[in-house]
């Protein structure tokens, strides 16, 4: 599968019932070195800007997670960082709040979308075609 595929297949995660963080690791399983089931679980309370506080939006969680499984724990924090910052440009923010403000009777950017583009964000740093 290619990035866009692997994008899509996370937005049905979302919409079949995952929690935004569960969408983005789960579909991303593939990088990573942990079944999609444990993936699922370890993601679970991250879903909602983490544990549902309105913090970090919960996708970035889950990039950040495979980002780490993907570079085995060496310079993943600068590897998240350019997610989180190829996300901003793409949402226009990276907290959950702030993503689910409404303006014009619209959020900021859906959370399809954070998924979407979530994926999409970590196949560019991870330079993924």
């Amino acid at each position: 599968m290619n990035i866009n595929e692997i994008a899509e297949e996370a937005v049905k995660l979302k919409s079949s019932g995952y929690n935004c963080c569960q969408a983005v690791a789960v579909a991303l399983a593939s990088e990573g070195n942990l079944d999609k089931d444990n993936l699922r679980k370890i993601s679970a309370g991250f879903g909602g800007g983490m544990g549902n506080m309105e913090a970090t939006c919960g996708v970035l969680v889950g990039a950040g997670m495979i980002a780490g499984l993907k570079t085995e724990g060496n310079a993943t924090v600068m590897k998240s960082r350019a997610i989180q910052e190829k996300f901003r440009e793409k949402c226009g923010a990276i907290k959950c709040k702030d993503l689910k403000t409404i303006t014009d009777g619209k959020p900021l950017c859906p959370c399809n979308e954070c998924v979407r583009n979530a994926v999409l964000a970590y196949g560019e740093v991870m330079n993924l075609a």
